[in-house]
């Protein structure tokens, strides 16, 4: 009976154990970080496509002539994506090895109480073994007070309970540390794949910063010519205003389709609520008209049993006495259900543009920041806005000069509506702060965020460069409602 106890305990702990080591199969498992990546891309695929065009609309309204810093725009786009992703790759390693820190402390707790629970099954297991399997019958056969044995029964089931609760737990608690085990292995393999893509980006950026010291190197002569020029100047000012036009089309576009999104919602959420009010007030009629049924044929039957009580105390002796009838089995009232009100397909209309930006900033929230803005870098102002830019148009913007790399952050809370390289600004990154006022981030050496993403007051969004052919590392800063550029001295704290 002892060794038979103890196989039961290590039949129980190697039944709850057997899927654990089975880790092969992660080998062939997508991660959960690889599968959210996927859905991310998809989710930003629309919006790059409407940038897109734009960009190529700007393209073919623009004159064909070589600008030398086009040159650059390839591989200066490749050094900002490597930027970007390595600095979201060192927040997933920072995040995933966190993770994977507190599944490693719930794992020591599990283990330190599955070893508590052990040692009481085992417990539990050598007394049943010491007092035998007859412990009942004994009792029921002892002759003893029924009052007491009936107690002692009571006794033993309340023992057999908690007996069967220890083992739940302990099955319950093995489970969790297998469904630990496989989240440890996700983390550990999400690691893995972090620190195999930090090591290929790195690889990009350093092929892509030697290339374009290369392309510099051969470039430097006519790009100092061309930033001469001042029709190139006047072109770069054109090409932005055409760009933002576009974007607050689309930024538009983004808020009706928004707009009729939350009408056919709200239009739906009410019809659902009219039709099940409706449904509810037919089934309550129909309900009220079935009692009102019932209460008459119940008072017609009991007039007709006094009717016939009546007659048959008038009869005269002998006489048979007419039956009462029989009461009423009246059926129990079931009050039906609300259906679905079944409506006809009206004509489908058109497809509204999907929405693909993040939510806007509540309307006011900009203005409101008026004088309370934070720097956007941390850097000396070296050109401000409406002073002479060489023999060219004036400034539209502010210029700072900051070492490469420096952090560049949202002046406001909003949503990034353009991230990408165009002529003459290096790479770009335009924010929305809603009520048609946007902020704009020229030069930089990478652009940290995409297309649709919301970011706050602050938050980095890019590092300081040179990029676009200019010559000073730092930051092209431009504030602009309703398409037209302000000066943001009166509104950011330079």
């Amino acid at each position: 009976m002892k060794g038979a106890g103890s196989a039961l305990l290590s039949a129980l702990l190697a039944v709850a154990l057997s899927g654990a080591f089975a880790s092969d199969a992660w080998a062939q498992r997508q991660t959960e970080r690889s599968r959210q990546k996927v859905a991310a891309e998809k989710q930003r695929a629309g919006i790059q496509q409407q940038l897109a065009a734009i960009k190529r609309d700007i393209n073919q309204t623009e004159s064909a002539k070589e600008d030398a810093a086009d040159t650059l725009a390839e591989s200066e786009a490749a050094i900002s994506d490597a930027n970007r992703a390595l600095r979201d790759l060192s927040e997933e390693q920072d995040s995933t090895a966190t993770r994977l820190q507190e599944l490693a402390n719930q794992q020591a707790q599990l283990a330190q109480t599955i070893r508590a629970q052990q040692q009481q099954l085992a417990r539990l297991l050598r007394e049943h073994y010491v007092a035998g399997n007859e412990d009942r019958i004994k009792l029921l056969l002892s002759g003893d007070n029924p009052n007491r044995i009936s107690r002692d029964l009571q006794l033993m089931a309340y023992v057999s309970q908690a007996q069967a609760r220890l083992l739940d737990a302990v099955r319950s608690n093995l489970a969790q540390v297998e469904a630990n085990r496989d989240k440890v292995e996700n983390a550990q393999q999400e690691l893995e794949e972090i620190a195999q893509e930090q090591l290929d980006q790195k690889n990009t950026l350093e092929k892509e910063k030697a290339r374009r010291a290369a392309l510099l190197g051969t470039l430097s002569s006519k790009l100092a010519d061309q930033r001469k020029q001042a029709d190139r100047l006047k072109g770069d000012e054109e090409r932005m205003s055409g760009l933002v036009d576009r974007l607050a089309r689309l930024i538009r576009e983004q808020a009706e389709a928004e707009r009729k999104r939350q009408v056919a919602a709200a239009a739906a959420a009410a019809a659902r609520a009219k039709a099940k009010a409706e449904a509810e007030e037919k089934a309550r009629v129909l309900a009220v008209a079935r009692a009102k049924a019932a209460a008459e044929r119940r008072a017609e039957r009991e007039r007709e049993r006094e009717r016939i009580a009546r007659q048959n105390a008038a009869a005269k002796p002998g006489v048979k006495p007419e039956p009462m009838p029989e009461p009423i089995k009246e059926a129990p009232l079931v009050v039906e259900q609300p259906r679905p009100v079944e409506t006809r397909p009206e004509p489908t209309p058109a497809p509204a543009p999907e929405v693909l930006l993040g939510p806007a900033a509540p309307a006011g929230s900009f203005t409101s920041l008026k004088g309370r803005m934070g720097s956007p870098i941390n850097g000396s102002v070296v050109a401000r806005f409406g002073t002479r830019r060489g023999d060219g148009p004036n400034w539209k913007g502010t210029f700072f000069k900051a070492p490469e790399g420096t952090e560049v952050r949202a002046v406001a809370p909003g949503r990034v509506v353009h991230a990408d390289w165009m002529r003459g600004f290096g790479n770009l990154i335009i924010i929305d702060h809603g009520g048609e006022y946007l902020s704009i981030y020229g030069y930089n050496q990478a652009l940290l965020k995409r297309p649709g993403d919301s970011v706050r007051a602050g938050e980095a969004i890019a590092s300081a460069g040179n990029t676009g052919g200019n010559e000073e590392s730092g930051l092209y800063f431009e504030l602009r409602r309703n398409g037209k550029a302000f000066d943001p001295a009166g509104w950011v704290r330079f």
